[in-house]
């Protein structure tokens, strides 16, 4: 089995795919005219579509910082949406509630599979973030001086395309 349908297994993969198409259903049921709705529908349809993309990178990549840094950013954009779908409640032009709360509830469900992907990441699987931001816990820095070298990484560990050929 290739790593794009291990992907496309993953619950936490098939919850970001669902979030996505009913962010879509509620974006095409708001209203035309309102100026607010329009900007927020661009947002909401943005985030949604991140979060499914940046999981598939996360996978792809299987090294712990580009798994956290993709991590973070599905955090981001899975709260930014949170947020803008919960704004339509206060919004006069915009009456289906139920939609709202049901999309709050996917995203709730989606944090709950998430914190439980990140936890399985492979913390000894990783390069030292020189920035410091995705190291994992108790990783130890390189002695003083040396540094990742280009010539050290090698593109069929990163890849591991023989893997996909023998699932």
């Amino acid at each position: 089995m290739a790593k794009s349908d291990k992907t496309q297994d993953l619950p936490l993969y098939q919850k970001g795919m669902y979030i996505y198409k009913l962010v879509e259903s509620l974006v095409a049921s708001l209203p035309e005219e309102d100026e607010y709705i329009q900007a927020t529908k661009g947002f909401m349809l943005e985030d949604a579509m991140l979060i499914p993309a940046k999981i598939a990178g996360a996978e792809g990549g299987d090294l712990y910082s580009i798994r956290m840094q993709n991590a973070a950013i599905i955090r981001d954009h899975a709260m930014h949406l949170y947020t803008q779908v919960g704004s339509l409640r206060f919004h006069e032009n915009y009456k289906d509630l139920e939609y709202v709360k049901l999309i709050r509830k996917e995203i709730e469900e989606f944090r709950l599979l998430f914190i439980a992907w990140v936890e399985s990441f492979d913390t000894t699987n990783y390069y030292w973030d020189e920035w410091g931001l995705f190291n994992p816990p108790g990783a130890i820095p390189p002695i003083e001086g040396e540094s990742f070298d280009d010539e050290d990484f090698d593109l069929n560990d990163f890849l591991d395309f023989e893997d996909d050929d023998e699932d």
